[in-house]
């Protein structure tokens, strides 16, 4: 590309940074006031874009009525925004943050879905900007006069931003409130509308972001995670809370992918690399880097305590009389499945999907219940024990049995490299760098179509042998799952697990007492990427192919929403999750096209009935009013009644 073509390609990723920067600061706001992640700002990106070419059709004719329609159609989602954190969150303030997560991601369902019933599936393209239709002529090339309006619009907000934040009663509260919530409560300030203003302000510019699309990109279904991942990345590289970040964030990264796309396919020293490949994940890449040089990101500060820290937590204590028969039932109830496939056919299909999601849960709550270390990007393992599977059967022509006893080899490996970088970092950061990691797994999968198959996957993976015939996968894949769990609990009760433990709880404790924590979570990372890729060569085999979702961000939300629901506090809790997850989504979809809607609001149900998870609620229960029942099980609660 010629010097006039890269200053083209400049512009338009000037353009890009300022769409970028809209939707990245309402998320640095809501962040750095309230603590919350929230899953659901990419949800309220796309309904403004929706909500915003719905209004243009009618009033935007002109100019003054296209500019109309656009704040209009922000004004409506940021009210909006004001009722999602008056009617839900302002509930859950004290709940632990990953349970907020959840009912943030139960609304990306919901609001999908209600996207779905108004405007329908087809892609919406709004019409051109009145006044700003033509192009700007730069040597020979053109660039858009609405994209060279979008490159001002950007500092233009950053200063209004700045103004209201520094010169204003009201942004000096909120920059109060980013340092010490406590002591601003402890001054009389009414926090909770303090933060339904935030949450409104924040709502407002992620739909501003999505309206000032109308005329550039079609609104479409598929863009409320696509954008919540790149704002996440924005914010992170940024520095969480950091408005001036977030604007030179979206400013590196836009440019980045601006400049793969206009170098294209280059050679060195006859070698050829194709740059456009990388758009997909030159953010992450980025993101990988900042993090592990910078941990807080560019302009961000160490975090501070929290208001909504989670509750310490309660030791692990062995099985009890009452559990171990609880569990020999369900083990009976499993192996009598397929006993059950005359009559109901798909039974055993399921139960399958729920054994090879458990243990998938299982492995993710390994690292986030007694590891303390949530990931956002655990699909990464469940990926690599599936496609390593399926290559070593039908690539490398291994046997079966080899290539079930390697792919889980495969993900530890995985695990081995982005464990070393991802320990060091702590909280949502290194929540983020899991999810570099993942996508970048995903993006060589998805493009390296020679090896695995790219977007099509591999196909034809079924098991051979002895294994292939009747039940007997099904029986192996319950062996499998029930070996898996029984070692993770073992190793959690072994001195690794209450090495483990104890650094989660106190590093500096754990460090005093001779402790090497930053070698015991990474030896926990590790552990858990082979039981995920145990899950994934399971799953493979079970499925008989397997495609680049698998690795992809909706896969990793669905191991953490598992977990979430059963309680990281409990060790059944990923297992009771993952039942409730499977059925209720497989039941769900039989019965309605709008069956995200309708499973968002259970799982908003059960938040709000169960902060502790399902298990870890019926735990507190059975010890609270059935303690004495629980005691007759075991000698030493016979002794005390007598």
């Amino acid at each position: 590309m010629d010097l006039l073509g890269l200053v083209v390609q400049f512009m338009n990723g000037l353009a890009e940074a300022s769409s970028l920067f809209l939707v990245a600061v309402g998320l640095s706001l809501i962040f750095g006031v309230t603590r919350i992640v929230n899953f659901a700002h990419g949800s309220l990106y796309m309904l403004g874009l929706y909500v915003a070419y719905t209004i243009v059709q009618a009033f935007g004719h002109t100019p003054l009525g296209f500019w109309f329609s656009l704040l209009a159609a922000a004004l409506a989602i940021g009210v909006l925004g004001a009722l999602i954190e008056i009617v839900l969150l302002r509930r859950i303030y004290h709940a632990p943050e990953l349970f907020q997560l959840l009912a943030t991601f139960a609304l990306v369902l919901i609001f999908n879905d209600a996207a779905l019933w108004i405007w329908g599936p087809e892609d919406l393209l709004g019409p051109l900007a009145p006044g700003l239709n033509g192009s700007i002529a730069i040597g020979a090339r053109y660039f858009p006069r609405y994209d060279l309006m979008l490159v001002i619009l950007g500092p233009v907000v950053l200063g209004l931003l700045w103004l209201l934040l520094k010169r204003t009663r009201w942004g000096t509260l909120v920059r109060a409130a980013t340092q010490d919530r406590e002591m601003l409560g402890a001054l009389g300030v009414n926090q909770a509308w303090l933060f339904t203003g935030v949450f409104a302000l924040g709502a407002f510019l992620a739909a501003l972001g999505g309206a000032v699309q109308v005329p550039r990109q079609p609104a479409n279904l598929a863009l409320d995670l696509s954008v919540i991942g790149d704002a996440f990345v924005v914010v992170v590289v940024g520095g969480m809370g950091s408005i001036p970040g977030a604007y030179v964030a979206a400013l590196i990264i836009a440019e980045l992918k601006a400049l793969c796309i206009g170098l294209g396919t280059v050679n060195f020293f006859g070698i050829s690399f194709a740059f456009p490949q990388l758009t997909l994940v030159v953010e992450f890449i980025f993101m990988a880097i900042v993090l592990v040089f910078r941990p807080w990101g560019l302009f961000g500060k160490p975090q501070s305590a929290s208001r909504n820290s989670a509750p310490i937590e309660a030791p692990l204590h062995p099985a009890t009389l009452p559990f171990k028969i609880f569990i020999a039932v369900v083990v009976a109830a499993l192996a009598a499945a397929p006993l059950l496939s005359h009559w109901l056919p798909y039974v055993p299909v399921l139960v399958l999907d729920v054994l090879i999601s458990a243990l998938f849960a299982l492995s993710l709550h390994f690292i986030m219940g007694p590891g303390g270390m949530v990931s956002f990007g655990h699909a990464a393992y469940f990926g690599l024990g599936a496609y390593g599977a399926a290559l070593l059967l039908k690539g490398a022509a291994f046997s079966m049995g080899w290539s079930i006893a390697l792919a889980p080899l495969i993900a530890g490996v995985g695990a081995v490299v982005f464990g070393w970088f991802c320990v060091r970092l702590t909280g949502i950061y290194l929540a983020m760098l899991t999810l570099a990691f993942g996508q970048i797994v995903w993006s060589v999968v998805y493009q390296w179509d020679s090896l695995t198959g790219g977007s099509n996957g591999i196909l034809g993976i079924w098991p051979t042998s002895w294994l292939g015939t009747g039940n007997n996968y099904y029986y192996f894949s319950l062996a499998v799952v029930l070996v898996s769990a029984i070692l993770l609990r073992r190793i959690l009760f072994s001195p690794f697990g209450y090495a483990m433990r104890a650094s989660r709880d106190s590093s500096m404790r754990a460090e005093a007492l001779g402790i090497n924590v930053k070698r015991v979570q990474w030896v926990g990372f590790v552990v858990a990427g082979i039981f995920a890729g145990m899950a994934g060569m399971l799953f493979v085999f079970s499925k008989g192919s397997g495609s680049p979702e698998i690795i992809s961000i909706d896969k990793s939300v669905d191991a953490l929403v598992m977990v979430l629901l059963g309680g990281v506090q409990t060790l059944i809790g990923p297992a009771v999750g993952a039942v409730v997850f499977k059925v209720l989504q497989d039941y769900f979809i039989g019965i309605t096209a709008y069956w995200h809607a309708l499973f968002g609001g259970v799982i908003l149900l059960l938040v709000l009935a169960f902060p502790q998870g399902i298990a870890g609620y019926f735990k507190q229960v059975f010890e609270t009013s059935g303690g004495a029942i629980g005691r007759l099980f075991t000698k030493r609660g016979q002794d005390e009644l007598a």
